[in-house]
Parts: C-alpha cells; sequence; structure tokens
C-alpha cells in the first residue's frame, strides 16, 4: 500500500521549501521530491509539448519551463491541458516511490507543492511551510526577477498560504531567520516522531 507512512509536505511559491527540505533531510527524513519527478517527466514528454504549446518551447529535447510557464500562469485552460499530460505521469512515479519508502516503516516527506490544490494525493498527514504574503511577494520578486505582477499571478494560481495553515498536521514557521527555521524544523520532527510512536 502506498503513501501509508507518508506526510505531503507543501507551503505555497516562495515560502521556504528548499531550505526547510535540506533542514529536514539533514534530520533524517527521506524527501520524494514531485518537482524533480515532474521536470524529468516534462522533457520526457517534450514531442507531446511541442505539439500542444509549440515546437518553440522544446530544445534539444528539453522544454523551456520559464516559457511554458508564461503560458499557463496566463491561462487557465492552458494550465489544465498540461496539467491533464504530467499529473497521472507524475502520479505513478511518486506511488512507485511511496511504495518503496513504506517498507521501511517510519515517516517521510513527499514534496508536493499544489497537494491541497489538486487533491490527488491520498495522504493523511500534511506539513505547510509558511510565511506571509507579502514575504512571498517579496522573495519572489527578488529571487526570479518578476514584477509584482508576475509574482501575484503565481501566488494567486495557488490556495492561499493562511488557508493551507489550517489544514495542515503540521506547521513550520518561515517568516524569521535561517536560525529560527532551523529550530521550527527540530521542533516538527520531535512532534513527527512522537505521533509515530
Amino acid at each position: 500500500m502506498a503513501f501509508k507512512y507518508a506526510i505531503a509536505l507543501t507551503g505555497s511559491i516562495a515560502t521556504g521549501k528548499s531550505s526547510t527540505v535540506k533542514l529536514l533531510e539533514a534530520s533524517g527524513f527521506h524527501i520524494i521530491d514531485a518537482d524533480k519527478i515532474a521536470h524529468k517527466i516534462l522533457d520526457e514528454q517534450h514531442e507531446a509539448i511541442a505539439e500542444r504549446f509549440g515546437e518553440a518551447l522544446v530544445h534539444e529535447g528539453k522544454v523551456d519551463r520559464k516559457a511554458l510557464g508564461a503560458i499557463v500562469f496566463s491561462d487557465n485552460t492552458q494550465r489544465k491541458v498540461l496539467e491533464a499530460l504530467l499529473h497521472p505521469l507524475i502520479y505513478d512515479e511518486i506511488e512507485r516511490l511511496s511504495i518503496e519508502q513504506d517498507k521501511l516503516g517510519k515517516p517521510y516527506f513527499i514534496d508536493i507543492p499544489l497537494f491541497f490544490e489538486n487533491e490527488r494525493y491520498p495522504i493523511k498527514k500534511s506539513l505547510v511551510v509558511y510565511t506571509t504574503e507579502e514575504q512571498q511577494l517579496e522573495r519572489l520578486m527578488q529571487r526570479e526577477g518578476y514584477t509584482k505582477e508576475e509574482a501575484l499571478n503565481r501566488i494567486k494560481a495557488q490556495i492561499p498560504v493562511e488557508e493551507k495553515r489550517k489544514l495542515a498536521t503540521y506547521v513550520i514557521d518561515n517568516s524569521g531567520t535561517l536560525t529560527q527555521l532551523e529550530k521550527e524544523c527540530e521542533r516538527v520532527k520531535e512532534e513527527i516522531l512522537n505521533d509515530s510512536d
């Protein structure tokens, strides 16, 4: 059975999930990364992408993710077309890896950015990496060089992080410093290990 010991790790764009993942991995948790799987599958599907979204998006078997992102984040219909193509393939691969992890009988994370949006994974527990929307906006504009409008489009394409926070089993507050984030990860690790005893 898949997902028995899984905890969905999610947040919203620019809440600091990558830093959290590194810290949780360093503290001994195994992480299945849905984004890495998605990137691999996206390139494997480059012919279908070229067919549906245009040849210009594919260079030597690799999909230009930024250009594709610009299309799907500004057009809901196109986003649904892309999701219909990729999500079933991503799910199958995550499920396969999950079955492997469940054999070990201890908690692990599946990093799923759109866990609450897609309602696709039958995972009972979730961990949300939280930060304020102002911080998300600031980080996106600094990190990716987006305009305020581009950054807001990406934030608005997801359920607000405040709502996700209410739905989560565990919350890591990443609105402070890296030291505070380390403490938060340690606290949640203890909580998870106590719950699984």
